[in-house]
């Protein structure tokens, strides 16, 4: 008998849960698409979002997801030929360097596997034997969901100034925004590129570029930018219109608006002391489950897991069991082992991910961490006791 009854609770690391308020912000008649209230919306959201991740450079909307912003900054910046290396710590640091294969860049990727964060030395290495500097451009995920590994942006940073080397710095914050600290400016970062369906509580559809004056300077001299991506007329637009290259998308406006209003009451500050909160109640159960099994974090160094995802080892169990089970018995949705596809990790079978990022309190992670010790039980995996105990010890700190 199934006791999946009631609201679904999905905690895949994105599409986050979807607050009432956004949802119900998008129930409303279409509106006038050329002047009015949603140009003055549109701006507002811009603003924020520049506030948001630190910076006085620029944003430029996209009808899109974070795939399409990938090649949105890509196509501005570089051109068939050029030089760039991507830092892969997961499977979203290679999707990033595909695009830009695909665009004709030459891509050369320095892999750190999957259980560990970029390591500044090698790229502070490889930059110091580009004496000719023909590599243009940095790309990093902040946050990789599929390894769930966090990277030290500035450390990156640093190292690329202390050689000397003019490449730009491309960061992936898609999973990190609003979830993770990030100070865009002060870190020296030259392009952001992020999404609205995970941090910023959003249904997927909306994603931004934003970008410094450096990273626009080169923008401009660049000559085989596509209409569509190209963020110029995005960000200084004669008609509204061309902030979209074309018809707005009225009703994700809506919602994006609603949601940083949410943002905006509980404060920057708040937020980044939540998500760290709640990362490491989740962190607690895992380490109790760990006492006497197989599960345990896959990246082992607190300091470097993202504060959005955790994802979660339990060689050689079965884990599309229990997440199934969850789902099935009693409507909790996890995320999948995505980026594990081989024989080691059963296919990807014997990992599974905790999305703990946006609309997120300790009711619903605790239930959640209990329902995950209940289908362990029900499962007969092997595991330690007390994780629910020592998640609720964790979130017991709120103050």
């Amino acid at each position: 008998m199934s006791f999946a009854r009631g609201r679904e609770l999905v905690l895949t690391p994105g599409p986050s849960v979807m607050p009432d308020r956004v949802l119900r912000a998008m129930q409303r008649p279409a509106p006038n698409i050329y002047e009015g209230e949603l140009v003055e919306i549109t701006d507002s959201i811009l603003r924020d979002l520049g506030r948001l991740a630190g910076t006085a450079g620029e944003t430029a909307l996209y009808v899109s997801n974070g795939h399409g912003v990938w090649e949105a900054a890509l196509s501005n910046l570089f051109g068939p030929g050029d030089a760039i290396v991507a830092l892969a710590s997961g499977t979203f640091g290679h999707g990033w360097a595909d695009t830009g294969r695909v665009m004709g860049l030459d891509v050369e990727v320095l892999e750190f596997g999957r259980h560990a964060p970029v390591d500044p030395r090698a790229l502070s290495e490889r930059l110091k034997e580009d004496t000719a500097h023909r590599i243009k451009g940095i790309l990093v995920v902040h946050a990789d969901t599929s390894s769930s590994v966090r990277n030290d942006v500035p450390r990156l940073r640093q190292a690329i100034d202390d050689v000397g080397h003019p490449a730009l710095l491309l960061v992936d914050c898609i999973a990190s925004f609003c979830c993770d600290v990030y100070e865009m400016d002060d870190w020296g970062v030259d392009v952001t590129v992020t999404a609205c369906q995970k941090g910023l509580m959003t249904p997927p559809g909306l994603a931004y570029v934003m970008f410094n004056g450096k990273a626009a300077a080169i923008a401009r001299a660049n000559p085989v930018r596509s209409p569509y991506w190209n963020w110029s007329p995005r960000t200084q637009p004669e008609r509204f219109y061309e902030r979209f290259c074309g018809t707005a998308p009225t009703h994700l406006l809506y919602a994006q608006r609603e949601a940083l209003d949410m943002i905006a009451e509980e404060g920057r500050a708040a937020i980044f002391k939540r998500h760290a909160l709640l990362a490491r109640a989740v962190w607690a159960a895992v380490v109790a489950w760990s006492s006497d099994g197989p599960l345990r974090c896959n990246i082992e160094d607190p300091e470097f897991r993202s504060h959005a995802v955790t994802t979660i080892l339990a060689d050689p169990h079965d884990m599309l069991q229990l997440r199934r089970w969850c789902e099935d018995e009693a409507g909790l949705i996890l995320g999948l082992g995505l980026g594990f596809l081989v024989p080691e990790f059963m296919e990807g079978k014997s990992v599974f991910r905790i999305g703990h990022m946006g609309h997120l309190n300790p009711p619903m992670l605790l239930g959640a961490l209990a329902t995950i010790d209940s289908g362990l039980k029900a499962l007969d995996i092997p595991h330690g006791r007390g994780a629910v105990e020592a998640a609720a010890v964790v979130t017991a700190t709120i103050s």
